[in-house]
């Protein structure tokens, strides 16, 4: 595949990115967090800590790969703090979203129906599934940002558009950061190889916009501490969005001073059981989650992580995640580097058109990657596996 501008760009930022030092402010817990924080406090003290890892590098690039790779197999997540991306453009984005939410629910639904891109409410997808939310879905392609745009800010759609690129081309440029730093940690032969499958012209990359209001049920049901067993436990939570796992390669996840994300620690952890572990909300970091084409792609090496958002009683949460996708044709297969007589391939090859078809047809809880496991004639070790 020729490399495309976008590519050249993505080398540009990542030649230059080191010397890019990012405006970060910690952010002072809200009230509505401290719950949160102090749950976190105690899994900290039993080994379970939610792996933070400095994107400027003092230790050098090096051992900033290894610790990425170390953070995505382990936990498939971590916080990237000193990142690059400029305060100004999460926080206009998140101004123009507000804006929108803010609207009455008749002009809302102008951008809707989600069919699967647009405004949605309480429904998640096609097959059941439902939250305490309101979303956007949007396309990263300029031109499908420009369609949708006419509906979200019929005021002044230009305006939207402007900042919603301006959003994409920053945190495209971070996830091709983060995809070179885990092919030069994982040893591959080329190690920009996962980065050209997100900056293909035809890339299929989505931006997601969530909303929560606050919870209407009492503080006890919704506080939203996290920490419980899956299975049960006295407390019961409020779900804002369910228990999943993000079908792309990687997803680059920000959001506001508000709690409520959590990741689903499986047993062998620290905890010895499944345990749902609050994230402590930090607007002016990224949150970066290892997606199933990522997992497949690396044979099972790195994790996509199962994670939730619990609704809370303080202010509202708004998050948005841009998901890094390849174009619909590509390939998915694990990289030769990843397949030995000790790890033989786990994964049958797939495309990605057919695997988002798949996703559609399940709950939202599925694990979509058991469908496509390899059979006995697919699991030998080989190199013949090329990505597009």
């Amino acid at each position: 595949m020729p490399p495309s501008a976008q590519q050249h760009k993505c080398r540009s930022i990542r030649n230059s990115h080191s010397k890019i030092k990012a405006m970060v402010v910690p952010a002072a817990a809200a009230p509505e967090c401290r719950e949160a924080a102090a749950v976190a406090a105690v899994f900290s003290r039993r080994g379970i800590v939610v792996p933070t890892v400095d994107m400027s590098a003092p230790a050098g690039r090096g051992e900033l790969s290894r610790q990425m790779v170390r953070a995505c197999a382990e936990s498939g997540f971590f916080k990237a703090v000193n990142h690059g991306v400029p305060p100004r453009v999460a926080a206009t984005l998140d101004a123009a979203a507000a804006a929108f939410f803010a609207q009455a629910a008749p002009e809302k639904q102008l951008a809707g129906p989600p069919d699967p891109l647009g405004y949605g409410s309480r429904s998640i997808g096609t097959n059941g599934d439902v939250g305490e939310l309101e979303y956007l879905i949007l396309h990263t392609n300029s031109d499908a940002v420009a369609r949708k745009a006419n509906a979200i800010d019929r005021e002044d759609p230009r305006r939207f558009s402007q900042v919603v690129n301006d959003y994409v081309e920053a945190v495209r440029q971070l996830a091709c950061h983060v995809l070179d730093l885990l092919g030069e940690g994982l040893g591959l032969r080329d190690p920009t190889s996962l980065t050209r499958l997100i900056t293909a012209t035809d890339n299929d990359s989505l931006l997601r916009i969530n909303h929560y209001p606050p919870s209407c049920a009492t503080a006890t049901r919704c506080a939203g501490g996290g920490g419980e067993p899956k299975s049960g436990g006295a407390t019961t939570t409020t779900i804002g969005f369910g228990e999943h796992t993000d079908p792309q390669i990687v997803s680059v996840l920000r959001a506001n001073d508000v709690n409520g994300l959590q990741l689903l620690l499986q047993p062998g952890t620290a905890a010895g059981d499944d345990v749902w572990v609050p994230v402590p909300p930090d607007p002016s970091a990224f949150f970066i989650n290892v997606g199933d084409l990522l997992q497949a792609l690396t044979n099972g090496r790195l994790v996509s992580v199962r994670h939730r958002v619990v609704a809370g009683t303080g202010k509202p949460r708004l998050s948005t995640i841009y998901f890094a996708a390849p174009p619909l044709h590509t390939r998915i297969s694990a990289l030769p580097e990843t397949v030995t007589a000790g790890a033989p391939r786990r994964y049958r090859a797939f495309t990605w058109a057919e695997y988002k078809k798949t996703m559609y047809t399940l709950r939202l809880s599925h694990n979509r990657l058991d469908l496509f496991h390899a059979g006995d004639s697919d699991a030998g070790v080989g190199d013949d596996d090329d990505q597009e």
